[in-house]
């Protein structure tokens, strides 16, 4: 019989902290294997598709600044095409999701495993942002191609200033008459109370 004092020797060798650690580390370090393989995966089809739209890009007048086109690096790479739409890819490594950030929340423009279409929906959303920004600078001023000049023709006037001007002299021969009209009635009326004076001053004479 054994006393309690007495120390127990294991049967087996006890595992050490040590090795622990080392076993949770290299999971670890598998994982972020993973991780990396997935974003130099989606940073690589980005690359490709930037690639596949630098001749839009380089189309795109140069005192436009509203443009990016960059593919940022991260977690989850992005290909920008301006401040609120960008190419991200899915969870697969191989779909194109064109996406736009507006008001009410994130709207999907395009999904696709095809390069060449998310291409041409980001083509045709350039395309459209040029459009509108010409407009926008066009908007009220004339054009500066050879043939198309068109003289600002400004529509007449309506005569306001002649009728004013009628309608103040009228104003002003009414009152000349309605003074006069007064001037008269005022005159009857002396007349009227002092006619019975001038006849007797006459009579008197």
């Amino acid at each position: 019989m054994k006393d309690a004092g007495d120390k127990i020797t294991p049967m087996e060798p006890s595992r050490k902290l040590s090795d622990a650690i080392r076993d949770v580390k290299n999971a670890f370090a598998d994982r972020d294997d993973v991780v990396v393989d997935m974003r130099e995966a989606h940073r690589m089809r980005l690359d490709l598709l930037a690639t596949e739209l630098a001749p839009v890009f380089a189309d795109v007048p140069a005192d436009m600044d509203s443009f990016d086109f960059a593919v940022s690096s991260g977690l989850q790479p992005r290909l920008w095409i301006d401040a609120v739409s960008h190419v991200a890819m899915g969870r697969d490594r191989r779909t194109y999701r064109f996406l736009k950030d507006t008001r009410v929340g994130r709207v999907v423009l395009a999904e696709t495993t095809e390069m060449k279409a998310v291409a041409d929906a980001v083509t045709r959303y350039v395309a459209e942002r040029v459009v509108e920004r010409q407009h926008m600078m066009e908007g009220g001023v004339e054009s500066a191609v050879p043939g198309l000049h068109r003289p600002v023709v400004r529509e007449a006037e309506p005569p306001i200033q002649s009728e004013s001007r009628l309608s103040g002299w009228t104003t002003f021969f009414a009152g000349l008459g309605l003074i006069a009209a007064g001037a008269l009635v005022g005159l009857a009326v002396s007349l009227a109370m002092f006619w019975d004076r001038i006849v007797h001053m006459k009579i008197s004479f």
